[in-house]
């Protein structure tokens, strides 16, 4: 055999990758999955193959960390082996790897050896990926219904759900696990964490594990305390940056962070970690879901309560310097694994939250951790149990701290954390709620059990504002639009039998969606007298004009009511968060691949001022890169303008448009449509 016989190898690439379910990352290098074999070919001759024999070996890491040889026929200590076939002047190998094979970026050399073992000649370096495998039975992350696998590693498309338990948007994203170069930042993110940055060689060997690698995802997502991906800001200005509620897909984010030499990108809330991490572990062949759930605890002492203190004037207080919250809603991500490092009935879905809250082992982490260990309240399970357990389970206490420093304690809420935990359908882009897989129901009794057995004794007494003679007191509204004018009603039912004489203090703020102040804007304070059996309403007016001036960019205002009635030791306090919502943004649903499509793209002024600088952003993955259409002059208020947007759709299937409109006085804007793009011959 002539040197340079064996020097083409043939990677075979599109017929693996079609086998593998990787064709649509890349169809020029090889990217398989493990426990599937692959096949390459040899160019050899007969004389050759008769005499001579083929050796592989694997390497991993930039300096050899690791070193596999595929031993021939069979299986070695490391699970790969492979088998060779003659056929027609070349050689087949059928290489096998272990379905616990170590994920990466692996360089594997070809060599012809003599029957005395003398290397003849070698081909080195030939390179391909290897992901984990969630359509192999014996791979940790193997899901056993193709839907599922088709919506939580194909799907590049997701719905994310924001706003409150009681007025819940949806917001399209564009996870894009396929697009160009996503697959080689993801390998980057993990090789520039601290533990492989610490010990390369031990991180490598670990990366077997989706429980270990996830959990690295979840610390490198945030950048607090490593070379990660996002910065965290809960509130203007990010002028330095994007605004967290400007993106609309994980790849210019993950695409920015690479191009920046890990240089964090700004900025990111709890649903852009949720989409990044979601697109990052769905690449790496991880099922992954995004959850939001709504009135979510941050419970920063442990004690499974969430404890508001105020003053005698409503006002917020924080004794501490680091007090507990409830977020309107929060997100993190469900990652489909089995749990081999804990007891039997741990597998499954398993919470991982790269947003960073709390510590976790030294690192800005969280999970992953069991759901079902969540529902059970078994909170000695890795990892991070407790604190999560809290995000769905807290009590609410709200207490009056009054001027000798007493505390009072004026309502006890036990059902108002945990509420409609979201997640999209696989069937479809309606919601599923997934909060019975995270807690039996409010008020069960196997529900107080879980909470006895999770470390309370007891629950605080929820209030008891039902007894005969109580004032009750709620707070209704209508599902306001931003830009306009709205009523808020307290309503105050007598269920006594005398009169009851009160004094009711009404005031509305703006809050970001997890909830810090950003200014009080209108107050009220009036003594009200209430007949028995009778319903007494005070209305409190919210204008534009007012809560204008310091909305946050969530566009959520909250409304408190503190009643204190005569004769009667507890006052009552109500709270309502309320989401002002956005107009939507009207795009085109029609595309056949390869032809220009023109599209129109509607919007509506909501507000009672003109809008300047209005530029609409555009983008989709296989339709149009991320285009901007800015509009000449003023939008005024009422006003309905139309743009319009050719572009060349470049793959056929399902593909989603996403736009976005900001100007001066409006920002993030959403618009969304899923177009199907016939194929064209």
């Amino acid at each position: 055999m002539s040197l340079g016989e064996i020097l083409d190898v043939d990677l075979r690439c599109r017929d693996n990758n079609l086998a593998h379910h990787t064709g649509e990352i890349d169809r020029e290098r090889l990217i398989v999955r493990r426990g599937q074999p692959f096949v390459i070919s040899v160019p050899w001759s007969e004389s050759a193959l008769h005499e001579n024999s083929l050796a592989l070996v694997l390497h991993l890491g930039k300096r050899d960390e690791v070193v596999i040889r595929v031993e021939k026929g069979g299986h070695n200590k490391d699970g790969w082996w492979f088998k060779q076939e003659g056929r027609h002047g070349e050689v087949l190998l059928t290489l096998h790897s272990p379905a616990d094979a170590i994920i990466g970026h692996y360089r594997l050399d070809v060599l012809m050896t003599s029957p005395s073992g003398h290397v003849l000649e070698k081909k080195e370096n030939i390179n391909f990926h290897l992901l984990y495998n969630p359509w192999c039975k014996d791979d940790a992350v193997y899901i056993p219904d193709e839907k599922l696998v088709q919506e939580y590693i194909m799907n590049e498309n997701g719905i994310i759900y924001v706003g409150t338990s009681d007025y819940i948007h949806s917001r399209h994203w564009h996870f894009g696990q396929f697009e160009d170069n996503v697959m080689d930042i993801c390998f980057e993110i993990l090789d520039n964490s601290n533990d492989a940055l610490r010990n390369s060689e031990k991180d490598l060997k670990q990366r077997w594990d989706p429980v270990y690698v996830g959990r690295i995802i979840s610390a490198m997502v945030n950048s607090n305390g490593d070379r990660g991906v996002l910065v965290g800001r809960w509130q203007e200005p990010y002028s330095d940056g994007v605004s967290p509620s400007k993106w609309t897909s994980s790849v210019p984010i993950l695409q920015k962070w690479s191009n920046g030499r890990a240089r964090p990108v700004k900025y990111g809330q709890c649903w852009v970690y949720a989409a990044v991490a979601c697109t990052v572990l769905r690449c790496l062949g991880i099922p992954t879901r995004h959850i939001t759930n709504f009135a979510s605890a941050h419970d920063t002492d442990g004690n499974l309560s969430v404890d508001f203190l105020f003053n005698e004037k409503m006002e917020s207080l924080d004794s501490r310097g680091r007090s507990d919250s409830s977020w309107n809603f929060h997100c993190w991500v469900e990652s489909w694994m089995k749990r081999q490092d804990l007891p039997q009935g741990n597998d499954g879905w398993q919470v991982l939250d790269p947003t960073p809250q709390e510590l976790s082992d030294g690192e800005f982490c969280c999970g992953p951790c069991p759901v079902t260990a969540i529902k059970e309240g078994n909170l000695g399970v890795k990892y991070d149990a407790p604190f999560i357990f809290a995000e769905v389970n807290a009590d609410i206490i709200h207490w009056i701290v009054r001027r000798d420093g007493q505390r009072q304690k004026i309502r006890v809420s036990q059902d108002s954390i945990g509420v409609n935990i979201s997640t999209k359908s696989v069937f479809s882009n309606s919601r599923e709620d997934v909060t019975s897989h995270y807690k039996y129901p409010e008020g069960s009794k196997k529900e107080r059990e879980v909470y006895e057995k999770a470390g309370r004794r007891g629950r605080e007494p929820s209030t008891d504002r039902t007894k005969p003679g109580k004032m009750q007191m709620t707070i209704k509204h209508a599902k306001p639009v931003f830009g306009s004018d709205f009523d808020v009603i307290v309503e105050l039912k007598n269920d006594g039998g005398v009169q009851a004489e009160a004094r009711l203090t009404m005031l509305a703020k703006a809050v970001t969606y997890n909830c810090l102040n950003r200014g009080e804007f209108e107050r009220q304070t009036k003594n009200v007298s209430v007949p028995p059996h009778k319903v007494h309403k005070e209305v409190l007016r919210v204008r534009y004009a007012d809560y204008a001036k310091c909305v946050s960019e969530h566009h959520v205002v909250k409304v408190m009511a503190l009643l204190e009635t005569q004769g009667e030791n507890e006052p009552d306090m109500a709270v309502a968060k309320i989401p002002l919502s956005l107009p939507e943004l009207l795009v085109p649903s029609k595309a056949v691949v390869h032809q220009a499509v023109t599209g129109s793209i509607s919007f509506t002024n909501p507000l009672p001022v003109p809008l300047r600088r209005g530029v609409f952003t555009v983008e989709g993955a296989g339709l149009v890169s991320p285009t901007e259409v800015k509009m000449n002059g003023e939008i005024g208020p009422g006003q309905k303008v139309c743009v319009k947007l050719t572009f060349t759709p470049a793959r056929a299937g399902m593909r989603k448009l996403l736009v976005d409109f900001d100007s001066d006085h409006l920002q993030d804007v959403k618009g969304a449509a899923t177009l199907i793009v016939g194929q064209y011959f």
